[in-house]
């Protein structure tokens, strides 16, 4: 039980209790014998009691200041909401520092590393939503940020995106990744999951998991922990090398992510737990939590650390107690900015307030990640959803209104926190990298067409089935279901009438009668008019995954395509042929030899597949591509998903590394869903829509 005193630590104030209170040999107090203080020792007893007691107060203030806020740096050069706090963390990099035994603790209030004060002051990056070509230049801004610490999540449903084979290949080598944060000077923070949240895709899990009718996701039901323990297992060995007891530099790992706003297993955490620690995680561990799951999502032998972005005494107050009582404080999610929304406002945090905050944690004597230091790109179909009182996909963007915007740009918020670090460590910080040009290619004509209608005998086989399966059953890759992208749906129906889905619909349903749109089904348009006919027809309804659910309780719910029966007349619809439209590389590939593309008609409409070129003459730049007059759906450039665009917005334009680009003519395909244009633009500005601040 914690004494009163214990729990109320003195306040700071005054020279006496400053970050900077004079220490046994420092010039003013016993260093300066040979000046002021030999002739005072003349005085008599009572000065010199008078000097002793004003000696031993001074050091008992020392020895207070070391005792409950160790953490705190050693020079204070002011007091007060002003004070610059220096920390000197210079020669603690993952190249200078040799002789590693003790790794980072969490030690009577404070980190250390090999038992050297340590601040962590991070970012976060992660590797799969920047192309790999540019990893080492977001590092190394971020270094030159003042940052020490790099965080990544690890994205299960890539790296194992068929269920027992694994990629770390790429774009998706973890160790490369890390090896370079450790060359440029970064220590690591490493997100492993296997649940990352993230705004990412069913929160990093994968899809074919929903395979199984019963299964319960984030607990310890078998059919989910046999499949954590495979992928570990063939995770861990890519990590444990670069641990920092192993010469590495990985100085701690999370135990999953956020749980307690999910906490439907109390066994969970500690199973996740453990099953780091039985693959020879050795490190520091933490947990990650905002104030209202924080509760529920520590687990013992971890670490707490918060999420938030507006700061509230109270939260801090909270990880003072119970198990975390005296230890080191670390705010794991410090929110930079927010995450954007089909059909909303592009958020943006103010500069000003960012700053000030990140200035008040760290010298609260609090350890900080910057989530996100840099945002990148959800590419393809990876991006999540949020759903609550209604269901709201995350747009391809993932700027994030961070410190570096999407194409990896310097904002203001990059050069605040570069002069609020430079006075606190009280060193020069790496010249920033200078910022790569950004290219307009002007506007780039579609040539080219062909219908979805026309590509479907040639490049997709359809199966059959009595009644709708969703798009994780449907039979295709190995068995392992299809994971993104868009499922049809083919009957025969006799005549008209209403159409009910029964919100069976996920997420979103184009309806044609043979090959003309008669509108669309989603989460509020649970009923369509089917116009009456001749004869029997085909009634197709071309279905998209729009993201699956990346927190909250609905994990278990994010199946896709048809979910169950749809009738028409109340007559439950039966005999579909259904086709798998993943749009996979190789689908692109066989689409680019298909024959025959037409010129582009008058009345172009979708679903089709519109052709351009872009030529660039000289070396690559990154780009940004305007759709105006474009309704929605998906661009790529020479193979490569960009990801959604919609006319809804906020989103404008995509983004289009240079790396992705050759010199001489580059091939964009756009599959368009409903209204064609006939040119996009290419842009050296973003444009991510009207601003809404976030307060």
């Amino acid at each position: 039980m914690a004494s009163e005193r214990r729990a109320r630590p003195p306040p700071m104030g005054g020279a006496g209790l400053g970050n900077g209170a004079p220490m046994v040999g420092e010039a003013g107090v016993l260093g300066n014998q040979a000046g002021a203080l030999p002739g005072m020792w003349t005085c008599g007893g009572r000065r010199r009691r008078r000097v002793l007691g004003a000696v031993f107060l001074v050091l008992l203030a020392a020895v207070v200041v070391r005792r409950y806020y160790p953490c705190l740096p050693v020079v204070s050069e002011a007091c007060g909401d002003d004070v610059v706090q220096r920390l000197n963390l210079t020669d603690l990099v993952p190249m200078r520092l040799r002789g590693r035994i003790l790794g980072l603790q969490a030690k009577d209030s404070q980190f250390v590393l090999e038992q050297r004060p340590f601040r962590i002051l991070g970012g976060s990056v992660h590797y799969f939503r920047v192309p790999r070509e540019y990893w080492k230049d977001r590092l190394m801004k971020m270094k030159a940020c003042g940052l020490n610490t790099l965080t990544t999540y690890v994205p299960w449903n890539l790296h194992e995106a068929v269920r027992g084979t694994f990629d770390f290949s790429g774009n998706l080598d973890l160790q490369a990744f890390i090896k370079t944060a450790e060359e440029v000077g970064l220590w690591v923070i490493l997100r492993p999951g296997p649940y990352i949240c993230s705004e990412w895709d069913l929160g990093g899990l994968p899809s074919w998991l929903l395979q199984d009718p019963e299964m319960q996701l984030r607990t310890t039901y078998r059919g989910f922990t046999e499949a954590v323990d495979n992928y570990f297992d063939h995770l861990m060995p890519q990590v444990v090398p670069l641990q920092y007891k192993y010469g590495g530099p990985i100085i701690a790992v999370q135990v999953e992510n956020e749980y307690g706003s999910y906490a439907q297993d109390p066994s969970y955490m500690n199973y996740i737990k453990m099953a780091l620690l039985s693959r020879k995680i050795v490190e520091l561990l933490m947990t990650s939590d905002n104030h209202e799951g924080l509760a529920s999502g520590i687990v013992e032998g971890a670490l707490a650390t918060l999420n938030f972005q507006k700061l509230d005494p109270a939260i801090m107050l909270f990880l003072n107690t119970g198990q975390q009582y005296s230890m080191p404080k670390m705010v794991m999610e410090y929110w930079t900015g927010w995450f954007d929304s089909w059909g909303e406002l592009h958020h943006v945090f103010d500069a000003d307030d960012m700053v000030q905050t990140v200035g008040k944690v760290v010298k609260m004597g609090a350890s900080i990640n910057l989530y996100m230091f840099h945002g990148g790109t959800n590419f393809g179909f990876l991006n999540g959803a949020q759903h609550f009182q209604e269901y709201k996909p995350t747009i391809t963007s993932y700027d994030y209104d961070a410190v570096l915007t999407e194409s990896g740009d310097y904002t203001s918020k990059f050069f605040k926190l570069r002069q609020l670090f430079t006075e606190m460590l009280g060193t020069p910080l790496p010249v920033p990298p200078v910022i790569s040009n950004k290219a307009s290619y002007g506007a780039i004509l579609m040539q080219q067409y062909v219908s979805l209608w026309e590509v479907l005998p040639s490049l997709v086989k359809p199966f059959k089935s009595e009644h709708p399966i969703n798009m994780e059953n449907v039979p295709v890759n190995d068995g392992n279901g299809q994971a993104f992208g868009y499922t049809l749906y083919e009957t025969v129906i006799p005549g008209g009438g209403t159409l009910y889905s029964h919100d069976h619909v996920r997420d979103r349903a184009q309806v044609f009668v043979n090959t003309q749109c008669t509108g669309h089904l989603d989460y509020n348009t649970q009923q369509l008019a089917i116009p009456n006919g001749e004869g029997y027809r085909k009634l197709r309804l071309l279905v998209e995954n729009c993201g699956r659910v990346n927190y909250g309780e609905h994990l278990n719910d994010q199946r896709k395509g048809l979910i169950g029966d749809i009738s028409l007349n109340k007559t439950s619809l039966r005999n579909f042929k259904i086709y798998s439209l993943e749009m996979k590389p190789s689908f692109m590939e066989s689409l680019r030899g298909f024959t025959p593309w037409s010129a582009v008609p008058d009345s172009a409409v979708g679903p089709a597949f519109f052709r351009g070129t872009l030529q660039v003459q000289h070396s690559p730049q990154d780009t940004f591509l305007k759709l105006e007059g474009w309704e929605k759906g998906v661009v790529f450039v020479n193979g490569q998903n960009l990801g959604r665009y919609w006319k809804i917005g906020p989103q404008e334009t995509l983004y289009l590394p240079g790396t992705w680009l050759q010199e001489g003519y580059n091939e964009i395909v756009i599959f368009e869903e409903r209204a064609a244009g006939r040119i996009i633009q290419s842009t050296d500005l973003p444009f991510l829509g009207k601003i809404q601040y976030v307060s």
